[in-house]
């Protein structure tokens, strides 16, 4: 059993440079930006000032829908930016932008799977076909593709999936399929296909809709996903990577409901994906699971 806690190292286009109050403060590239962090119970190490001084846009909630919210910015502060990450021969150069969401384009934290499945595609060779499921904006695939895997990249919003696009090109690649449809659907028409995949990669949000109006909850859905997932998945020559972001959710769960499927594995890793920031608090960011075999 590998139980492990994963912070990506020696990324230079990113860093959590404090964290409490429920916020974070963060810097991608040259741009420093504070929004809301539910997982920070912990006071803030920096001053109030001492945030707003250093931050170029700062995102605050919308009374009326704690899920949206507006960008405060700064003149200097561009709506759109490009950072880039390194590892081995992996370039992936990704646009980020300020989303009424809170959200930026991008989860840092992934950057340890993503050399995961860079490096398993790379054991496999370019034979390697990979699924990439609530696929957002493409970090995963580019890190397949950029190994020399069939991607196939799934995300039910079309906007994400000309997002992820202009990230494919942005880092001088090209082939990933894109599908936008609902992933429980997509994988259930695979199964009657009977396509096989060596890598798939589930990144489910706890709630979603699909762009006809399909209905996703975690916890009602994820068992039957994986169990599809296990018929399209080679019995050798493969892995599965699994994040969770509820709160709540724990990586020996992750781990129990997908061993129960896919049974002996030859390798595998669980736990949690964290940043650390420059006053040394750790805030984690989600649980993952993957094997390989």
């Amino acid at each position: 059993m590998d139980i492990k806690l994963l912070t990506p190292q020696d990324w230079s286009d990113y860093e959590l440079i404090d964290s409490g109050n429920f916020e974070k403060l963060e810097r991608f590239g040259r741009y420093i930006t504070a929004r809301p962090e539910p997982q920070a119970l912990w006071n803030k190490s920096l001053s109030d000032a001492e945030w707003k001084q250093r931050t170029n846009a700062y995102f605050r909630k919308d009374k009326r829908n704690e899920e949206r919210g507006e960008w405060e910015i700064k003149p200097q502060m561009p709506q759109q930016w490009f950072v880039n990450y390194r590892h081995e021969n992996m370039k992936l150069r990704m646009r980020l932008g300020l989303t009424s969401f809170k959200h930026v384009g991008l989860f840092p934290e992934q950057a340890e799977n993503w050399n995961f499945i860079y490096e398993q595609v790379k054991k496999i060779g370019t034979s390697a076909r990979v699924l990439n499921l609530f696929a957002y904006t493409g970090g995963a695939s580019l890190a397949a593709r950029s190994a020399g895997a069939d991607v196939t990249h799934v995300d039910s919003v079309k906007p994400v999936i000309t997002w992820a696009r202009e990230n494919m090109e942005a880092s001088g690649l090209d082939g990933i399929r894109w599908i936008v449809d609902d992933a429980l659907k997509f994988v259930r028409r695979e199964v009657k296909r009977g396509k096989k995949y060596n890598g798939i990669i589930l990144d489910p949000p706890a709630y979603g809709r699909g762009p006809d109006g399909e209905k996703w909850i975690l916890e009602e859905n994820l068992n039957e996903l994986l169990s599809l997932c296990h018929q399209l998945l080679e019995p050798r020559n493969s892995f599965l990577v699994l994040n969770l972001y509820s709160m709540g959710l724990s990586a020996l769960l992750a781990r129990t409901t997908v061993r129960q499927l896919v049974g002996d594995c030859q390798g595998e890793s669980f736990g949690e994906l964290f940043f650390t920031d420059s006053f040394g608090k750790s805030l984690p960011l989600g649980v993952y699971y993957r094997f390989w075999r």
